[in-house]
């Protein structure tokens, strides 16, 4: 028997769900807390009436671990170091520790996951890259386990907390830079087109080509995936070409490494035969050689804004309307550009 649809006003308690479910009242509650000793079928049917009940565990109800997890869907790079010592930072300050976990490269992670931050009872989860889907966002909820989604792969909805950067400011930025040193042909490596951050940032490269007035040529935007070997392999493909590209925006400090490499394999010199800029400003992109001009993502400020914001999310008695932050980039020069070599 289908539950009836609940009100704005309407709320079950546990023993109204238990009672629908067919089950006893500490079956419910060993499903809010995560305990595996459920049947599967049975913790479905629960959960399918927690959900449509709209239950919420009242905060003062929930005794919470003193943890913050952290959720990465790739955890391999120094852009992670940054984002991890920033919540580390705020989850110090307030006696709290942090759990690292992984999706693999999935935008959104597993069920298993959901269920095991259910059972942990974390003060919140902050989310880097990745999201939640419908049922993993009604199962935190129905725990009031608060969560907030940093530099988010898409649109995280309306209703989802998010801490981002100005990135296609920075894609303008960055390009505005190269057209400043005299360059026309300006080459782009992306990063996956899946990820808004990824195409926020190209968006901001063809604008600045387009205010300039200069022609953007589609076969010199090319699409990596963030890491250092697409910056060589793609890299090499653009500096290979006849008409190669005087110049390359490359997406993150990552890429930019890797078109370095491709640079020198090919005998190209930076800044005199090729000018880079990269993005994030990594502590690598200050020693080397030479010293990257990139666009400076605060990744640090931006987790501890996120656990700041998880923390009170988790501490607020009421709901509140979802807050979306975006915190400013900034151009850093440095010595890998200058003007075009003259032909």
């Amino acid at each position: 028997m289908k539950p009836a649809k609940p009100t704005e006003t309407q709320t079950a308690t546990l023993a109204e769900i238990a009672r629908e479910a067919g089950v006893s009242a500490p079956t419910v509650s060993k499903v809010l807390n995560g305990r595996a000793d459920v049947a599967p079928a049975t913790r479905t049917r629960v959960e399918e009436l927690l959900r449509a009940h709209g239950y919420r565990r009242r905060r003062a109800e929930a005794s919470r671990s003193p943890l913050i997890d952290l959720v990465f869907h790739e955890l391999e790079s120094a852009w992670a170091l940054e984002v991890i010592r920033g919540v580390e930072n705020v989850a110090r300050d307030s006696g709290l520790s942090v759990v690292l976990s992984e999706s693999a490269g999935r935008l959104t992670p597993g069920r298993t996951w959901a269920d095991q931050v259910a059972a942990r009872r974390p003060h919140g989860v902050v989310l880097v890259l990745s999201g939640l889907d419908e049922s993993q966002r009604a199962l935190l909820t129905s725990r009031s386990i608060p969560f907030v989604v940093m530099d988010p792969a898409g649109d995280p909805g309306p209703e989802v907390p998010s801490i981002g950067a100005t990135n296609w400011q920075g894609g303008l930025a960055a390009t505005r830079h190269l057209v400043e040193r005299g360059h026309t042909r300006i080459g782009a490596i992306s990063g996956p087109s899946r990820m808004m951050c990824s195409r926020a940032r190209v968006d901001g490269y063809r604008a600045a080509l387009e205010t300039a007035g200069l022609p953007v040529d589609p076969s010199l935007v090319v699409a990596g995936d963030f890491h250092h070997d697409a910056g060589y392999r793609l890299g090499l493909q653009l500096l290979r070409r006849p008409d190669r590209p005087t110049a390359v925006f490359a997406g993150n400090d990552l890429q930019a490494l890797g078109l370095y490499e491709a640079a020198r394999e090919l005998g190209l010199r930076i800044p005199e035969d090729l000018s880079v800029v990269g993005f994030d400003d990594l502590p690598v992109a200050r020693w080397v050689g030479p010293p990257l001009t990139t666009v400076r993502q605060p990744l640090t400020e931006m987790a501890e804004a996120a656990a700041r914001l998880v923390l009170e999310l988790g501490r607020e008695q009421e709901d509140r309307a979802a807050t979306r932050v975006e915190l400013a980039t900034s151009l850093v020069v440095r010595s890998s550009t200058a003007a075009p070599a003259a032909v």
